[in-house]
């Protein structure tokens, strides 16, 4: 693991595993799968280096089960994987959100349905990631742009895993995950860490009660600490305070509200949206991962042929930037979405736009990275013809 600072010239995959061991990670279980298999590699390379321990599971659900249990046991805890392997994992998702149980999955995605195309990148796990398991729940998804956004969101997918006691989603796509770039290291003062709280430093005597509101921020439970000294029951199931089995109505009205609350009444805290020329842009992109990256030349583009257009970038991609976004888009004509799918983001979009604004999709499932003349061209043809989503 290199020092900082350092200019570095990583893989975005590499970049993950680096800042996963930055941010604290001592335990990994993952099973490979393309694109996401450097991951693992740079993990079982580096972890025992930092005394961390790296093991190859049979499969993903295993993967999953294991982080949870590692977490639970004191350690911060990551996996790795592409979206069948992120089909598996949903129960055991499911799983940490009740349980409250702070992970990391990261999915570097590719195209679909099924085994689809290893190789290729796509965005077709979006609601996935938000709607993939069962149950009313809320999650934290994270979506950078370039490798030294990857190496940044991962570790603020463990500090906010940590600090919201949740499981964190950090998406890529093939692109961003085999892509080299070089950058600078952030000097560690200006990382911040939030670290795991052991059990040596509760009292003797005192108590841990795992499920309770925390006294300082509302909704959230007290700050999980390792399993020893401090010893709670986990339970999947509908549980009071102490984390035993309580399936009466009034405990599963407040259990679901409060794991629902605890994100969405921190959205403002948690949520990043990048604004890239909107301030008096009257038409906006909005593009995330890789496929942002095609549209800020797209912008730069049209902006020499005096269009006045803007880029929004949701790095947080859940919870949606709700008041941000909407906020920019309400005094732009038109709004154009551009992702390798068939709309999954754009159908959240319709939401946040006022009657009359004009709406356009630009989308793509053939296992290609949109390209900044493709969105400029979509971008004029929006201007000229109006709706179309």
């Amino acid at each position: 693991m290199p020092k900082n600072p350092r200019m570095v010239f990583w893989q975005g995959n590499e970049a993950c595993a680096y800042g996963a061991i930055k941010a604290g990670c001592r335990f990994y279980a993952g099973y490979p799968i393309t694109p996401s298999s450097e991951i693992a590699e740079t993990m079982a390379k580096e972890l025992p280096k930092v005394g961390g321990v790296f093991i190859q599971m049979e499969d993903e659900i295993a993967s999953a089960a294991a982080i949870i249990g590692a977490s639970l046991a004191g350690v911060k805890s990551m996996t790795a994987t592409s979206g069948p392997g992120f089909s598996l994992m949903q129960e055991a998702i499911g799983y940490a959100i009740m349980t409250e149980t702070p992970t990391v999955f990261v999915n570097v995605m590719r195209g679909g349905p099924s085994t689809g195309m290893p190789t290729k990148p796509s965005q077709g796990d979006i609601m996935q990631a938000r709607w993939g398991t069962h149950g009313d729940h809320a999650i934290i998804a994270l979506y950078p742009s370039t490798v030294e956004e990857v190496y940044r969101y991962t570790i603020k997918a463990f500090n906010l895993a940590e600090e919201y006691r949740t499981p964190v989603v950090l998406l890529m796509d093939e692109v961003l995950g085999h892509m080299y770039e070089n950058f600078m290291l952030p000097p560690d003062s200006e990382i911040e860490i939030i670290e795991r709280l052991s059990s040596r430093e509760l009292e003797e005597e005192e108590l841990f009660v795992p499920f309770s509101e925390s006294e300082y921020a509302e909704n959230l439970p007290p700050s999980l600490v390792e399993m020893g000294k401090a010893h709670f029951h986990v339970s999947g199931l509908v549980h009071d305070e102490s984390g035993f089995p309580m399936a009466t109505a009034e405990t599963a009205e407040k259990l679901i509200r409060r794991l629902v609350n605890k994100i969405k009444l921190h959205i403002d805290k948690i949520a990043e949206c990048e604004e890239f020329m909107t301030d008096d842009a009257e038409t906006v992109i909005i593009a995330y991962g890789s496929v942002a990256r095609s549209a800020k030349e797209a912008v730069l583009i049209a902006r020499k042929e005096g269009i006045k257009v803007g880029l929004l970038r949701p790095i947080t991609i859940w919870p949606i930037p709700i008041e941000k976004m909407r906020k920019k888009l309400a005094n732009v004509q038109n709004v154009l979405v551009a992702e390798m799918n068939l709309g999954q983001y754009a159908s959240e979009v319709v939401k946040l736009i006022k009657p009359g604004t004009k709406l356009r999709l630009l989308s793509r499932v053939g296992g290609e990275l949109i390209a900044p003349h493709e969105i400029l061209n979509e971008l004029n043809n929006m201007l000229l013809e109006g709706i179309d989503f």
